[in-house]
């Protein structure tokens, strides 16, 4: 059987067979109880990380920038 002649009907036969199992999965009482059990623990409240610093003057950057290029602050 040559797979490239039948190839809508394989993709026909796919889709239905998706669609079928998706609706019945949806149907069972189980796959409920789990969704919901998953969606309560959804609740946990998302950790926030805060960053506290003061801002470096223009100096403090110019300087900064000159020690991490080797002290050449022109080069690029």
């Amino acid at each position: 059987m040559n797979i490239l002649k039948h190839m809508e009907a394989v993709f026909v036969a796919t889709v239905a067979l998706a669609v079928s199992g998706s609706y019945l999965v949806d149907t069972l009482p189980q796959a409920h109880a789990k969704t919901e059990v998953a969606m309560a623990g959804a609740a946990v409240p998302v950790p926030v990380v805060v960053v506290k610093a003061k801002r470096m003057s223009a100096e403090e950057k110019q300087r900064s920038i000159e020690a991490e290029r080797g002290g050449d602050a022109r080069r690029i």
